[in-house]
């Protein structure tokens, strides 16, 4: 399934570069929301309301982070409809990630591992990619701490790991298909920015934040409102009036 969703990044952001229609992101959308119903189904059952919960909230942060910040723009200036349910592949990426038979033998490593290749990208955007891409990728710089706390310090390494896999390569397909681009200079910090910047991939310990908030206010809200239509009485038909 993790080579699967990996290749099927790919090939959805290349069809979306190679398109350039409307409606093509429409049925693009469609169909990566039944690739996430499917592959929903390898999550833990008792993690899969984070999976949906993460579209709307994975949503709210794309609207911020392009149309409000304006750090990257998106070829119609929009939202892609593909991309809201793509985010969830990605946390289902990331959440599932501890389960394959590499990590659980070598859960660290993979950690260290991953996080060296991000650190490697890192030092090659301020010295040797910009004698070739010709940007100097600061703002990589700016959140690679984040990214090196969420591997060494918060006790989950695994899934950001499988994240930081899964968003570097939709980030390099999507940018290399022109489907999305980083301005040069990121809003309100004017840090310069890789296209894409190098670790990225740690925004995603906010949307993980955020969906590990929501989620349980989700799942107390349904249940209450459960609970309270079980409660409700059911209407009776009056009885009939006995006749004199």
């Amino acid at each position: 399934m993790h080579l699967f969703l990996l290749a099927y990044s790919v090939v959805l952001l290349a069809a979306d570069g190679h398109l350039r229609d409307h409606r093509a992101q429409l049925v693009l959308g469609a169909i990566t929301f039944a690739v996430l119903w499917v592959c929903a189904r390898a999550a833990p059952r008792d993690r899969r309301v984070e999976l949906w919960v993460c579209v709307p909230v994975a949503t709210l942060f794309e609207v911020f982070g392009s149309l409000i910040w304006g750090g990257y723009t998106y070829r119609f200036h929009n939202i892609p409809a593909y991309v809201p349910p793509g985010h969830a592949l990605v946390y289902l990426f990331g959440i599932t990630a501890a389960s394959l038979p590499l990590v659980r033998a070598h859960e660290k490593r993979v950690g260290y591992v991953v996080l060296g290749i991000c650190t490697a990208w890192t030092v090659a955007g301020l010295t040797v990619l910009p004698l070739w891409t010709h940007r100097v990728d600061g703002s990589g710089a700016l959140i690679w701490p984040l990214f090196a706390w969420c591997i060494l310090r918060s006790g989950r390494s695994s899934l950001f790991a499988g994240i930081w896999l899964a968003t570097a390569t939709l980030e390099i397909a999507g940018t290399w298909a022109g489907d999305w681009v980083w301005h040069p200079v990121a809003p309100w910090s004017h840090l310069p920015s890789g296209n894409p910047p190098s670790a990225i991939a740690a925004g995603y310990a906010v949307i993980d934040g955020a969906v590990l908030l929501v989620a349980p206010l989700v799942v107390a809200a349904a249940w209450r409102l459960g609970t309270l239509a079980r409660r409700r009485p059911a209407r009776t038909a009056p009885a009939p009036v006995a006749g004199r």
